[in-house]
Order: structure tokens, then C-alpha cells, then sequence
């Protein structure tokens, strides 16, 4: 029948090492920041991704417009663009008129099975170029969600880790106290000489 002592690191005893108690503390700072540093790593790291997210959305649509244009080509016969997370897009020519410009023709992404003469909305950027819609509210909140677990997750790793290497060099220690003290102590009880 075995029996367990809790907490036996922490009480005086002369079976207790030095790095028993070593061990011991660093377990506790283990826990301790595992549970109340790493989330709070996260929660940082989650306000800051938040920030730059939502700056990020606020110069986009400050730079992007949408201007209604007709679909004048055909979809390609390819596969349909998969733009991330959105619903499936092709891309086809457009064509559209700006007040006061002349008519204009651009490559654009529209949603899958758009037919000929069908008119779309279509983001420009302050150079004229095609581009995606600004991201929206969602794809902050899943940015800034991603950030704080990612960041969350490698608090919890780098802190196994360090519990890792203090493990490793406490068992090295502890293997050379014993080695020691087994050769103090082998002499007396084998009869050999050292």
C-alpha cells in the first residue's frame, strides 16, 4: 500500500534537497503564469491586433470607393477565385463611367455565375486600380480573436519550455549530489576502497 504526502518539497526534511525546493517554486511560477501571465499576454497582444485592425479598415475605406459596373465578359472557364472567406468569386471585365471621365474597362472579382449585363458593385482605390471591399467589423473580431490565442499560446509554450530546461538542469544537479554522496557513502557499506 503506497501513500502520497502532498507538499512534502515545502516541509523541512532531511530527505528534502535543495533542488527538490528549487523545483518546487519553479512549478508554482509555472502555474502562476500560466494561468494569470499568459492570458494576460493575450489580452495585450488581443487590444493591440484590435487597434491596428480597426486603423487598418478606417485608411482602407478612407482610399477605396464603389462605383456600379457592367459585366462585359465572360467569366473564365476556370475555377472560381476563392477570396478568403467570402463567397466564391470569378474574374471577368468590367465597365463602368465616372462623372466627367470616359468610359473605363478593368479585370474584376464578381460573385460566381454573374452573366453578361449584369451590374456590380466594384472597389476602386485612389489609383484606379480594382480591389476588394474594406474588411468589416467581423474580420477585426476574428483578427483580434486569432491574435490574443496565438499570443496566449505562445506565453503557455515559452513557459513549458523554461519549466523544461529548469527540469532538465535540477535532475542533472540532483543525479551529481547523489553520485557524490553515493561515493561517500559505498566505501563504508561495500568495504571497498575508493
Amino acid at each position: 500500500m503506497r501513500s502520497r504526502v502532498r507538499g512534502w518539497r515545502w516541509r523541512r526534511s532531511p530527505l528534502r534537497r535543495r533542488s527538490d525546493v528549487v523545483e518546487s517554486w519553479v512549478m508554482l511560477a509555472v502555474v502562476v503564469l500560466s494561468f494569470v501571465g499568459a492570458p494576460l499576454v493575450g489580452l495585450v497582444a488581443a487590444v493591440w491586433a484590435h487597434d491596428e485592425a480597426r486603423h487598418m479598415v478606417r485608411e482602407q475605406r478612407a482610399d477605396r470607393r464603389s462605383v456600379r459596373a457592367e459585366v462585359v465578359g465572360r467569366a473564365s472557364d476556370t475555377l472560381p477565385v476563392a477570396e478568403s472567406g467570402r463567397h466564391p468569386a470569378a474574374r471577368v471585365t468590367v465597365r463602368w463611367t465616372e462623372p466627367g471621365e470616359a468610359p473605363r474597362t478593368a479585370a474584376a472579382r464578381v460573385p460566381a455565375g454573374t452573366q453578361t449585363g449584369e451590374t456590380v458593385d466594384v472597389w476602386l482605390d485612389s489609383r484606379g486600380r480594382t480591389v476588394g471591399p474594406p474588411p468589416g467589423g467581423a474580420a477585426v473580431w476574428q483578427n483580434t480573436v486569432i491574435i490574443g490565442v496565438c499570443a496566449t499560446s505562445g506565453a503557455v509554450a515559452a513557459i513549458l519550455a523554461g519549466h523544461g530546461v529548469v527540469r532538465r538542469a535540477a535532475m542533472r544537479r540532483r543525479l551529481d549530489e547523489w553520485e557524490r554522496a553515493w561515493a561517500r557513502t559505498e566505501p563504508q557499506w561495500t568495504g571497498r576502497r575508493a
